[in-house]
């Protein structure tokens, strides 16, 4: 090419060239839609994610900005075919091409399901899907833990269903069930439930629902998610998956100890019918007390059996009776002889030891009698002495009191001819014979019915009239 001709072509700068291709091709390609399969997939500190878009002949680098990245239904990841949304646009700084992602979706279900059987074979290949490492739910659970969304139908269905079957207490750990960022929810909810304590202010629970009502593969496909699958697979609490309809399938069901087609079937499988459970236990009790009453039955008649067979016990225990009967006259017989000679021959023998023994008797007796003797003999002279003083004074008090005494000192006693006394002068009439006792003896009167002799006055002085002696008896 000439001088000239090149003098006529336009210079561009660097960032003036870079600019240009820029503006033809966003201008050019403005919206595309791209299949291929994903390469490299990055995700940034700052939320975006890079990716390559490659075939078996080329290669476009993608990215999603942190907006776009956190409203994907799926999780991209290499190997998986998809269908890519966007703008195309450069990136100066490194001089290349690529696609502004504004939404990305699986290729159809076929790689969908492609990479749904490749973990589902990594996953069995490690043990995770043995039936040797499935846990036995409990028959009667006391807490109940369920994994779904609080918004939904699902939790009211359960809810529901227990309260018909057999209420019990149920704690829920709100999750999302679908879009970006549900698998690692999930995954936390199921590890939660298993980090409570048994006693804690927070019941532990004794069986787990993770459950989500039907939709597209799609909408489940967090459940497909590895971070789920580990998650059930490493819960020390019995898990029960419950995830779609009973048609759909996800890799949560194979890993759960128990798999329920629905919600609903979930809650079934987690608790038993009161209603049933009181009927069997009201059936055992009827049956146990039928066995008992024919078990019962059964064992008097073999005792009743048995006891024809062996005939009446007095039969068979007559004669030693009698032969008992027999000895035991013998037996006292023979006592009866034994303790005569017994006694005889003690007799003998006390007979030349008892003087001997009554000697030693009454001397050890003597020699235990002497001091209380000694003590003794003391007291009864004090004791004597005491009562002669004493019935002497009351000998002296008698013979004062003696109507002997009374006549020594001047009085008399009057008897009628019969002896007995006379104490009023009207009961010795005229005429009637008596005796009067002085102290010396007793004079024989007669007595003439006058009053006593009136006293004689004396000139000087008139003497008082003398009192009646009083008579004793």
């Amino acid at each position: 090419m000439s001088g000239e001709t090149l003098g006529n072509i336009h210079e561009y700068t660097v960032s003036e060239l870079s600019g240009a291709v820029k503006k033809s091709i966003e201008e050019n390609f403005g919206y595309v839609r791209v299949r291929g399969e994903l390469g490299r997939v990055t995700r940034a500190g700052s939320g975006h994610v890079y990716l390559d878009l490659k075939d078996d002949k080329a290669v476009i680098s993608g990215v999603m900005w942190k907006g776009t990245a956190s409203r994907l239904a799926i999780n991209p990841e290499q190997g998986m075919e998809v269908i890519a949304s966007g703008r195309m646009s450069t990136f100066p700084g490194q001089s290349r091409y690529q696609l502004i992602i504004d939404s990305l979706e699986p290729a159809g279900v076929g790689a969908l399901m492609a990479l749904y059987e490749q973990r589902k074979k990594k996953l069995a290949a490690e043990g995770l899907f043995s039936p040797e490492r499935k846990k036995k739910l409990p028959y009667l659970p006391e807490v109940i833990g369920v994994v779904t969304s609080p918004s939904g139908a699902v939790i009211r269905d359960i809810l529901h269903r227990l309260r018909e079957r057999f209420p019990r207490h149920v704690i829920v750990w709100p999750t999302l069930v679908q879009g970006r960022g549900a698998e690692d929810k999930i995954a936390a909810a199921i590890d939660g439930f298993n980090r409570l304590e048994a006693g804690g202010d927070v019941p532990r629970p004794d069986v787990l629902i993770v459950a989500r009502g039907g939709g597209s593969l799609e909408d489940l496909w967090c459940f497909n998610e590895e971070v789920v699958a580990r998650a059930a697979a490493a819960s020390e609490i019995p898990l029960i998956s419950a995830v779609g309809h009973e048609t759909d399938t996800t890799l949560i069901d194979f890993v759960a100890d128990m798999r329920a087609p629905t919600p609903t079937a979930a809650a079934e499988i987690a608790v038993p019918v009161r209603s049933e459970l009181h009927a069997e236990i009201l059936n055992k009790e009827r049956r146990f007390a039928g066995a008992a009453m024919r078990l019962f039955d059964n064992r008097r008649a073999a005792l009743i059996s048995a006891a024809r067979g062996l005939g009446r016990p007095e039969d068979v225990i007559g004669a030693a009776q009698q032969s008992l009967d027999r000895r035991s006259d013998q037996l006292r017989a023979a006592l009866r002889s034994r303790a005569g000679a017994a006694a005889q021959a003690l007799a003998e023998k006390s007979g030349r030891l008892s003087l001997r023994i009554l000697k030693n008797m009454v001397a050890v007796k003597g020699r235990e009698w002497e001091r209380p003797a000694e003590r003794l003999a003391p007291a009864v002279r004090r004791g004597v002495k005491d009562r002669e003083d004493r019935l002497a004074s009351l000998s002296r008090l008698l013979e004062s009191y003696s109507f002997q005494n009374t006549l020594q000192r001047g009085f008399a006693l009057v008897r009628d001819a019969s002896g007995a006394l006379i104490r009023r002068a009207d009961d010795a009439p005229a005429g009637a014979s008596g005796a009067i006792q002085f102290a010396d003896g007793a004079v024989l009167v007669t007595f003439s019915g006058d009053g006593p002799p009136k006293p004689r006055k004396s000139a000087a002085k008139t003497k008082p009239k003398p009192r009646q002696p009083k008579l004793f008896d």
